[in-house]
């Protein structure tokens, strides 16, 4: 079951097309992340299925209804974890949970039965009357992950959610978002860690200039791309066109980057061994998320 779907949709700002005509469909229970350089339009998608931007066109369905008629009922479902901190500093840290609950009209009893609850998940219970400022950075990011959940939330909204946190931190994050795919709970997750979209995503979207260049698992992603294995060869002075010869004589697959050239689609231990003889600087390794970001987004800056 889809519990998000896009049809068409599109947003524009004056001359700039920030999401392309785009078809989505997220299922129930998986965590799907959309991966892009800044300003591939992530956020301003983001933005609309959350109902805070209006599309240019198309539509947006999320649970079955149409987002544009029941956006009030829609985003009750909702938790949302913002990319940038907007926790209350004048408020404790069980007052900040306390009165988000408000908005979904909790009872005060219940509210922080729940606050309790989700601060004992992040292991937060004790700063629960510690005031913000006296949180660290990792501590304030839990505690956006813990008020997300406090009305039980069917979808989670996810923009770089481990962003500046220690290994320590990230990995319980990581932890708790995992266990709650396992509770059914399906999560957009809108990020550039190529780590954090392997180690979480049942599938990835990778966008690039508001469209989706290619979807699927990271499994699939990096076989269809780039191969399991890339050969890397380190270019010396003196070496650049014996090469290119030797890689365009074999018809490989290969790209230049930055002084390195990778070799895609090939056997590349063998391949190895094969070009031992010309003692050039040469290693084969496995491939990552990041060689099929590159391979599809480039490694030219879009500002």
């Amino acid at each position: 079951m889809s519990v998000i779907k896009t049809r068409n949709l599109t947003k524009k700002f004056k001359d700039l097309v920030a999401v392309d005509n785009l078809d989505l469909d997220i299922e129930e229970g998986e965590i799907f992340a959309l991966l892009g350089p800044n300003g591939a339009g992530k956020t301003t998608l983001v933005r609309m299925i959350t109902a805070v931007s209006p599309p240019t066109s198309g539509g947006i369905w999320i649970l079955d209804k149409d987002l544009s008629r029941y956006p009030r009922q829609i985003k009750a479902r909702f938790g949302v974890i913002p990319q940038l901190d907007n926790l209350d500093p004048e408020l404790t840290v069980i007052h900040n949970l306390t009165t988000f609950a408000r908005y979904f009209d909790i009872p005060r009893d219940e509210a922080r039965r729940r606050s309790l609850e989700v601060l004992h998940l992040f292991k937060l219970e004790a700063k629960t009357n510690s005031k913000i400022k006296e949180l660290s950075g990792g501590m304030r990011r839990r505690l956006l992950l813990a008020r997300s959940l406090i009305n039980t939330p069917r979808i989670i909204i996810l923009d770089e959610p481990t962003i500046g946190l220690d290994p320590q931190s990230k990995y319980l994050v990581w932890q708790k978002l995992k266990e709650l795919r396992q509770q059914g709970v399906t999560q957009l997750l809108s990020t550039q860690n190529m780590d954090e979209a392997t180690a979480l995503s049942d599938r990835v979207a990778v966008m690039h200039q508001g469209r989706i260049l290619d979807l699927g698992t990271p499994a699939e992603l990096v076989e269809r791309h780039v191969g399991r294995k890339i050969l890397e060869i380190q270019v010396r002075d003196g070496e650049r066109e014996a090469i290119l010869s030797e890689m365009a004589s074999r018809r490989l697959d290969y790209e230049d980057a930055a002084g390195t050239i990778q070799v895609f689609h090939s056997d590349a231990d063998r391949l190895a061994r094969e070009l031992g003889g010309f003692s050039w600087n040469l290693w084969s390794r496995l491939a990552t998320l990041e060689d099929v970001f590159f391979r599809l987004t480039g490694r030219a800056l879009v500002e």
